[in-house]
């Protein structure tokens, strides 16, 4: 999930964090995975203490929560050494190869595991589908990027994650922002564990209803690297934000309940403004390459309107979907540049006209590529990526395309049921 935007480069690890999402059990079941906790010398651990105590300190007298209860839950909180090696940028060297990218996660793995997922949650897919607007498509093709359908959820300690970024965050020269981010999600983590253990907010200085040991154990949860949690990959703030109950147990568990997961990212997508029946983006024709390249500025605003684009060759009125109730001439665009080296080494870069979901697929994770994917991998599972044209009528029900929100179940392919891809 590396963001292709040039002025982002620096928050490429941090951006996989804001995203729901950038963290989910596969189908029913969960692997079981070794928790890795490292430590470092005396000196260094002394002062993760030292800091983490003062943090602990301030959210007991702010929240109200009694002290004892988060010393008790981070007693044996340690830094992971090796976490701030994977936070780093890449090096000045280093090229973005958006076909590298697409290649590990738009693959035959993924692919199969994601008609699997979807024949195993389709009534609750298209359920979701039909209350939210969020093509199904787009919610497997999340859940497999980030996870693979929980194969891949992460092997570290969530406090403990969160613990070393906040405190000891590599010498970056956006160190400070960075620690500071942290910091807030380790709030976060600590707010959202003490609500799952059964503890009131505010606390009014009781610890009254907690469960001391659920607590612990949600903050000794195994997370990614950057402390994203689950199936749909959240951070601790998405999931106090935007988790929801999908199967209607009464708790929220991103982790073991596909339907929690698929509901949540429904929600994310919803409240981040993704608008039904639009599609995500469009190719940029051929001969306008040179004119798209001159509006790819790298900025994930949405600046120029479908018209424009269309005046500058860009799109075609044909290609630009243009349909009442669609993407309309006035509908906002930008240019979305992914570059890779050719078999020769030389620079080379595809441009698409990225819409409004595209923009709310990058409010999951701060990437270029990583939308992309996401949209492809989604076609792959069957979506159209067209505009829906409602009935003019009321009357009737709306006119339901290829490209709508509303499906009932994957195309089938060679006998199977054909789902997205990334």
């Amino acid at each position: 999930m590396n963001f292709r935007v040039p002025y982002l480069v620096s928050i490429l690890f941090i951006a996989l964090l804001l995203g729901a999402c950038s963290s989910t059990p596969i189908q029913q079941v969960s692997p079981t995975e070794t928790i890795v906790n490292q430590s470092e010398d005396a000196a260094t651990e002394a002062r993760f203490s030292q800091n983490l105590n003062q943090l602990i300190t301030q959210i007991a007298q702010t929240q109200g929560i009694p002290q004892a209860s988060l010393e008790s839950g981070f007693s044996d909180a340690k830094t992971i050494p090796s976490i701030r090696k994977l936070v780093l940028p890449p090096s000045g060297t280093f090229k973005k190869n958006w076909v590298a990218y697409r290649k590990r996660f738009i693959e035959p793995v993924r692919i199969k595991a994601g008609k699997a997922f979807w024949e195993q949650n389709q009534a609750f897919l298209t359920k979701v589908e039909q209350e939210s607007g969020v093509p199904a498509e787009v919610i497997v093709s999340i859940i497999g990027i980030e996870t693979i359908y929980g194969r891949q959820t992460g092997s570290f300690r969530v406090k403990d994650v969160l613990s070393t970024l906040a405190f000891s965050y590599p010498d970056t020269p956006n160190k400070a922002s960075r620690e500071q981010l942290f910091k807030d999600q380790l709030q976060e983590l600590i707010l959202m564990c003490w609500t799952e253990g059964g503890g009131s907010l505010p606390a009014n200085n009781s610890k009254q209803g907690l469960n001391q040991t659920r607590f612990n154990a949600c903050l000794n949860q195994n997370s990614s690297y950057a402390g994203a949690i689950g199936l749909p990959q959240f951070m601790p703030s998405s999931i106090r934000s935007f988790a929801v109950d999908g199967d209607g147990d009464g708790h929220i568990d991103l982790k073991q309940s596909p339907k929690d997961a698929i509901a949540s990212v429904a929600n994310f997508m919803r409240k981040h403004g993704w608008q039904p029946g639009m599609p995500i983006y469009f190719p940029v024709q051929e001969g306008a390459i040179s004119e798209a390249r001159a509006l790819a500025d790298g900025e994930p605003q949405l600046k120029y309107s479908v018209q424009e684009l269309i005046a500058k060759g860009i799109l075609t009125k044909e290609q630009g979907d243009l349909q009442v109730g669609g993407v309309e001439p006035q509908s906002k665009a930008l240019i979305v540049d992914l570059p890779y080296p050719d078999k020769d080494g030389n620079d080379q870069v595809r441009y698409v006209v990225g819409l409004n979901n595209f923009l709310t697929i990058v409010q999951y994770n701060r990437s270029y590529f990583y939308a992309q994917s996401v949209a492809e991998f989604a076609e792959a599972l069957g979506y159209k990526n067209q505009s829906v044209v409602p009935v003019s009528s009321t009357k009737a029900k709306p006119e339901v395309k290829s490209g709508d929100a509303v499906k009932s179940k994957p195309k089938k392919t060679a006998g199977k049921k054909k789902q997205k891809q990334t």
